[in-house]
């Protein structure tokens, strides 16, 4: 488990809070979304939980390790892999079979061990078909995916994703959250950095932040059941959710505490139907 106990921690000691009291925990197994406007200290916190970044005040500890402890933090950042928001920061290799071998590589593993992983992470991520491919003529989401694999290959118990979809086209963001999902059911912790309120509905846990602060946490159908609280803060709703309000509200019989795409679809078939509308 991850466990973040009043983590305080501000920029070039200049007093203002970037984190002020944030207690969180990360259970082995956990999807955890961590949501919140630009700025709320979202990039902060996970950087704080593979020892990037260190606390003023508080303490964080990754399966019983605290990373203040200088001894610990190779073991820590081996188990809390990190996917940054630009892949383009952590590619370094020619090829993308390079690339992903690049981490098992720097922990001196044999190069069959090492030729597995690779493997492995390409076939866990759908990209095998990449593999002989140079990273810079890739698209956005193929990089994003060469990222992901890179971080598998280094077997961590946690990955952190920083806004791993971000400007990506439609299929390209349903294709990462599939991947990411997938490797969750499959026993990987996902702790999912997010300003876009549709990547959350398939999270276990969602965490809003606001201004350094966490500001409410739970699963995503008590999250968006206040969903004028969470407008009124400057975040937004799941699209679903919005499109079954904006019917409710000219009189539709809908139901208005589904999240997704899917789940919206079939209520408003389901009402057509109980109002005799045919095609």
């Amino acid at each position: 488990m991850i466990s973040v106990e009043n983590l305080c921690f501000s920029y070039n000691g200049d007093g203002k809070a970037a984190l002020a009291d944030i207690n969180l925990s990360v259970e082995d197994g956990a999807y955890l979304a961590l949501v919140g406007p630009n700025g709320c200290g979202k990039t902060t916190l996970i950087q704080h939980l593979n020892a990037l970044i260190l606390p003023e005040r508080g303490k964080v500890i990754v399966d019983g390790m605290a990373t203040d402890d200088p001894r610990n933090r190779r073991e820590i950042r081996r188990r809390v892999g990190m996917v940054f928001q630009n892949p383009d920061n952590q590619i370094v290799g020619t090829t993308v079979e390079e690339d992903i071998a690049f981490g098992p590589g720097n922990l001196g593993l044999p190069p069959h061990e090492i030729k597995r992983r690779v493997e492995d992470a390409l076939e866990a991520t759908g990209i095998r078909n990449l593999a002989e491919r140079d990273p810079n003529s890739l698209s956005g989401g193929e990089k994003r995916l060469v990222a992901v694999a890179g971080v598998l290959a280094m077997k961590p118990r946690y990955i952190a994703l920083d806004e791993p979809t971000s400007y990506l086209d439609p299929a390209g963001k349903r294709r990462l959250l599939a991947v990411i999902k997938k490797l969750n059911e499959e026993g990987l912790t996902v702790i999912h950095v997010t300003h876009n309120m549709n990547d959350v509905v398939q999270a276990d846990k969602v965490v809003v932040m606001l201004e350094g602060r966490i500001f409410k946490a739970g699963t995503p159908k008590m999250i968006f059941s206040d969903p004028e609280t969470l407008v009124r803060s400057g975040l937004g709703i799941p699209g679903a959710l919005e499109i079954l309000q904006g019917l409710r509200g000219r009189g539709w019989n809908v139901r208005t505490d589904l999240l997704t795409t899917e789940e919206a679809c079939e209520e408003i078939a389901a009402c057509l139907k109980r109002e005799g509308v045919t095609r």
